[in-house]
């Protein structure tokens, strides 16, 4: 695990900070750029996340979603460019952004050792949350986190879930006004995946505003806005059924009796213009509806029998598929 005494000094508060604007953004980003070495992790990022809003980014391994993630939460400095977070400059005052909020990395520094209630003394310990105030916070806690049977049992003994409500409820200890989620749910069942994200609507109707990673594109349906990120560039950002609006021609859904076979033989039809697998069957984007009784004939002429061919509206990942450069 992570020791959350070594992400760039948890403690340490600058004593002079511009107070936040509660009508402006929770983050403000402009042309926010961060390399490693010849690598340009994240290039010109510019983004906009509102007060009470749920924003998500998705993108593939190495978009460069967690180095956004990290110099937001002031962990990290950027080559170029800068980003506010409650009003407070990632550059100039990175110190100063901590306290304001909780930011959840992929592996939390979580410890196994500790029972849930001494993790959460813990990071009270950690954030300064004076003594007096910790019982209610620890109440309300357990209350939407549903972890106050389990208080006396240990971090290392909890499933993979549960693991997880109690990193956020730890990050939460310190009533910051912004929770940054990197890939929160990852690997999580999802049964426990449904749960963290009704707590997440929970908090939202408190007023606190969360920037969430996700590699589950069905969660990204879930969020306000969503940016598609790759290769360190966002390169759509929109409500999620905007973005869905923006996949090109006709999207059908194949069933067939022989998946690989199909997939092959359509892949190569004029006016097919993807071809991806969902499940147990295919989703195919095409120019015309008129392709459609090609794709069918094409199939019973080689012996494949299609079970269902439909026109359905696109999901999110066909958009991401659509969208991003090949």
């Amino acid at each position: 695990m992570e020791n959350p005494g070594k992400q760039g000094g948890l403690l340490n508060v600058t004593a002079r900070r511009p107070e936040p604007n509660a009508n402006g953004p929770v983050i403000l980003t402009k042309n926010l750029c961060r390399d490693f070495g010849a690598i340009h992790a994240v290039s010109n990022l510019n983004l906009e996340v509102v007060r009470g809003e749920l924003f998500g980014i998705v993108g593939p391994d190495g978009a460069g979603k967690t180095t956004t993630m990290r110099m937001l939460a002031g962990i990290l400095e950027p080559t170029a460019g800068d980003a506010w977070v409650d009003g407070i400059s990632v550059r100039d005052d990175p110190e100063g952004i901590k306290e304001h909020i909780a930011y959840m990395p992929q592996r939390f520094g979580l410890y196994a050792d500790l029972t849930v209630m001494e993790n959460l003394q813990f990071y009270a310990d950690l954030f300064r949350v004076p003594k007096k105030e910790r019982p209610a916070r620890i109440a309300r806690l357990f209350g939407f986190s549903r972890l106050g049977p389990f208080q006396d049992r240990l971090a290392g003994a909890l499933s993979g879930g549960m693991k997880q409500k109690l990193g956020l409820a730890c990050a939460l200890i310190h009533e910051p006004r912004l929770l940054l989620l990197d890939e929160p749910t990852n690997g999580v069942d999802p049964v426990s995946r449904r749960d963290f994200w009704r707590i997440l609507y929970d908090l939202l109707k408190e007023g606190i505003s969360v920037l969430v990673t996700t590699a589950y594109l069905d969660e990204a349906e879930r969020t306000h806005r969503v940016g598609l990120m790759h290769r360190g560039s966002m390169i759509r950002m929109g409500e999620p059924q905007a973005l869905k609006d923006m996949v090109e021609g006709v999207m059908l859904e194949l069933l067939t009796s022989d998946l690989y076979r199909t997939r092959t033989l359509v892949s190569g039809i004029p006016g097919v213009l993807d071809v991806n697998v969902f499940g147990d069957g295919l989703h195919v984007r095409i120019r015309n509806s008129s392709d459609a009784d090609t794709i069918e004939e094409i199939l019973r002429n080689n012996d494949i029998d299609v079970h269902s061919l439909k026109q359905i509206s696109p999901a999110m990942e066909d958009a991401f598929l659509s969208l991003i450069p090949r």
